[in-house]
């Protein structure tokens, strides 16, 4: 059986497998470079006073701290090669005018892990990209509809609205267009796939995937599966 009704299995595991490979690639990275960049030593003194922990358990914390940065960017690429594998829908990979594009559905996206990786300021210039590319006179992307896709949003609250932020440049907030929206990665998953629940069917498999490629890893995942489970429910379920 298939692990998701939306993806094919090589696809899924393919991209995965990506993501285990730059979290190990991190760790690596950490270990061997760590003390390359200066470290605030009055903060250490700090963190491990009030942590309680001593010198090699703080090194190691720290490690761990600049490879999970490092794999945090990682994460929306993962998003963004998942929506883009799936049918009809194509990646269109780093550089590109938008991440993800559905020529069919009219449809361009721009996908971010979190909220809050565009900083409020800079979301006026995601709005006149969009803006450029679905109104444009003659442009490939010109009466497309353009999503900004925030992944992980604020609450549970989810949304599919007009992308309408503050204007750095006036003052005023962006001119609502029905072709420039904002949604949360939930909905968009749903959107994308005609599968309500596909974000949460996707995390549910996850585990079961890493346990196929990584076998040593499947006693971990079964054990800690129920506890990041909470973290969905803080994320993602509507109350």
């Amino acid at each position: 059986m298939a692990y998701l009704s939306f993806i094919d299995d090589a696809k899924l595991e393919a991209i995965i497998s990506a993501v285990l490979d730059k979290g190990k690639e991190a760790i690596t990275k950490a270990e061997k470079q760590f003390g390359r960049n200066v470290i605030d030593p009055i903060a250490t003194i700090f963190e491990i006073a009030s942590i309680e922990i001593n010198a090699t358990e703080w090194q190691s914390n720290e490690e761990v701290r600049q490879a999970q940065k490092s794999l945090s960017n990682q994460i929306g690429n993962f998003h963004q090669q998942l929506l883009g594998s799936l049918n009809g829908w194509q990646n269109l990979g780093s550089g590109q005018l938008v991440d993800i594009v559905n020529p069919e559905a009219k449809i361009i996206g721009e996908v971010k892990n979190k909220y809050n990786t565009l900083k409020g300021s800079d979301k006026s210039g995601m709005y006149h990209k969009l803006e450029d590319l679905v109104m444009r006179k003659g442009h490939m992307y010109k009466g497309y509809t353009a999503y900004y896709i925030e992944i992980i949003p604020k609450n549970t609250k989810r949304y599919n609205i007009e992308f309408v932020p503050s204007d750095a440049r006036t003052g005023n907030v962006c001119t609502a267009n029905p072709l420039i929206r904002q949604i949360d990665g939930y909905s968009f998953y749903a959107l994308a796939t005609g599968v309500n629940n596909a974000l949460a069917e996707l995390f549910t498999v996850i585990p079961a995937v890493i346990s196929y490629l990584k076998p040593e890893l499947m006693t971990s995942m079964e054990q800690n599966n129920k506890f990041v489970q909470s973290f969905f429910k803080t994320a993602f379920e509507a109350k």
